[in-house]
């Protein structure tokens, strides 16, 4: 609420000096008194001017957009233009500037910070719920095209393997996008696990997830004998693999014993 206190010889003169500090019109703004005019004593003594009280009050958007101006004015962007854009419900506040493009931050967080403490603001001008939305540059929508798609993909994914596909974690807004996106996809569902920073979406088959069987003893698509080794098959004909044993020497031969020369003592 943006206000100003002023005084004159009577209240209507004390209420346009009062909008003339505001830099408004007198039909634009509202006065309290808080003093009225008291006329002097046999025209010589005493007396006192009237004090008028003009204030304007701000609509939720418009405190929203103060606020923020303040707190980019501390990171050193004082050329930031916000325009306002009522919505019901709520407005639209869209950051215009050079060299602005970092208030994003990594996947929007940073937006969503401000987003969000514009919001407390906001909603302390008049008690009431009033939805604050902050965009740069065209970001929300393009966000919200690139999470519809992968909502579609992933629910795709979801029906063809029968199990169940959860999400990074995100902020309730876009979990509402991704929950739009899968319910256009027949036989899938999703729903939200975790608690504050990750709470994220879970996308499955609407029958629920389905086991998956895994046969024992295949390696490589083939069935494993019992007893038969894990490091290859056996060939056909019943030989086994690897490398041949290696063969015994040969005996000699010739006319000497069988385990070489003896010599008789005559």
């Amino acid at each position: 609420m943006k206000e100003a206190i002023a005084t004159g010889d009577s209240v209507e003169q004390a209420f346009e000096e009062a909008c003339r500090i505001l830099g408004v019109e007198s039909h634009e703004a509202e006065f309290e008194i808080l003093e009225l005019p008291e006329k002097k004593k046999f025209g010589l003594f005493g007396g006192a001017p009237a004090k008028v009280r003009a204030y304007i009050k701000q609509s939720p958007a418009e405190a929203a957009s103060v606020y923020l101006k303040s707190v980019l004015e501390k990171m050193g962007l004082s050329d930031v233009e916000i325009s306002v854009q009522e919505q019901e419900g709520g407005a639209l506040l869209s950051l215009s500037g050079d060299d602005i493009g970092f208030i994003i931050g990594h996947r929007g967080e940073t937006l969503d910070a401000l987003q969000y403490l514009s919001g407390l603001v906001a909603n302390h001008v008049e008690d009431t719920y009033y939805r604050i939305t902050l965009d740069i540059g065209n970001y929300r929508e393009k966000r919200k095209e690139t999470l519809e798609i992968l909502g579609r993909k992933i629910a795709s994914k979801a029906v063809k393997t029968q199990r169940n596909c959860p999400l990074e974690p995100m902020n309730p807004y876009e979990r509402r996008i991704i929950h739009t996106a899968v319910q256009e996809v027949p036989g899938a569902k999703s729903w939200s696990e975790g608690e504050d920073l990750n709470r994220h979406v879970v996308v499955g088959p609407e029958g629920g997830e389905k086991p998956q069987f895994r046969r024992n003893g295949y390696n490589g698509g083939r069935r494993r004998g019992p007893g038969r080794p894990q490091g290859g098959n056996r060939p056909r004909g019943g030989a086994p693999s690897g490398p041949a044993p290696a063969k015994a020497p040969a005996p000699k031969t010739g006319n000497g014993p069988l385990y070489g020369r003896v010599d008789v003592k005559k």
